[in-house]
């Protein structure tokens, strides 16, 4: 269903991005943010799925500054280890500012229409640093790590904003989920949501981490939370 383009990075170089497109005018578009695992099959399955209900969705490749086009697979473990690699490497500054390139060309292909983040993992903690730190009309993470250590930024938050928490995450301990409530509930943009039992990674598209019944109501949440804010 899509391609890849070109992003023209603040800095003036230039990084892929997966496109996909809807098939009428869009609604809006939607940024999809990787998890450490690249811009792989399953987060161009959620572009592809945000394109079908009407927005242009974009994948940018996040870690093309250490090594374009990586695509791991969590459920095996070299790849993994992998990953953990990668995101020990990764710049999340200059992921930021690759993200707000991604938003500049995603307005101006959706026609001008408000655009949203949605990220995963390492893309949830983007995705709160995107509702910081750009002018993103919406945002949301999933399991996003170390929000905790971010809430100081939280005063940016200027648009809506929603998080997803699986209470039996193992990258984001219960300490650190306490934080994240008693530093964000009472915060008029956000929106928290938590999912008793789940772990880290139970909304991905498929594997062993996904569990059916809590990514279908995260993604029904995430899907009537952009309808709302995006269009």
């Amino acid at each position: 269903m899509g391609k890849t383009i070109d992003i023209n990075a603040l800095d003036g170089s230039i990084f892929p991005c997966y496109l996909a497109e809807p098939t009428d005018a869009p609604r809006g578009a939607i940024i999809v943010i990787q998890e450490i695992f690249g811009v792989n099959p399953g987060i161009r399955a959620k572009a592809d799925e945000w394109a079908s209900h009407g927005y242009v969705a974009l994948a940018p490749d996040l870690f093309w500054r250490i090594e374009p086009g990586i695509e791991l697979n969590p459920d095996v473990e070299p790849e993994m280890q992998r990953a953990f690699e990668l995101f020990g490497q990764f710049d999340q500054a200059k992921g930021i500012e690759d993200i707000e390139a991604t938003i500049r060309a995603a307005r101006k292909l959706a026609d001008g229409g408000k655009v949203g983040a949605v990220g995963y993992c390492l893309g949830g903690r983007l995705a709160y640093m995107t509702a910081t730190r750009t002018d993103v009309d919406a945002s949301v993470g999933y399991y996003g790590v170390g929000i905790d250590g971010l809430l100081n930024e939280s005063h940016a938050i200027a648009h809506p904003l929603m998080l997803h928490i699986p209470t039996s995450d193992h990258f984001v301990d219960a300490d650190a989920q306490k934080a994240m409530h008693e530093g964000l509930d009472d915060h008029p943009k956000v929106t928290l949501h938590d999912y008793p039992g789940l772990d880290h990674g139970f909304a991905t598209t498929s594997g062993n981490r996904r569990d059916d019944a809590g990514a279908k109501l995260a993604d029904e949440r995430t899907a009537a939370f952009f309808a709302k804010h995006i269009g």
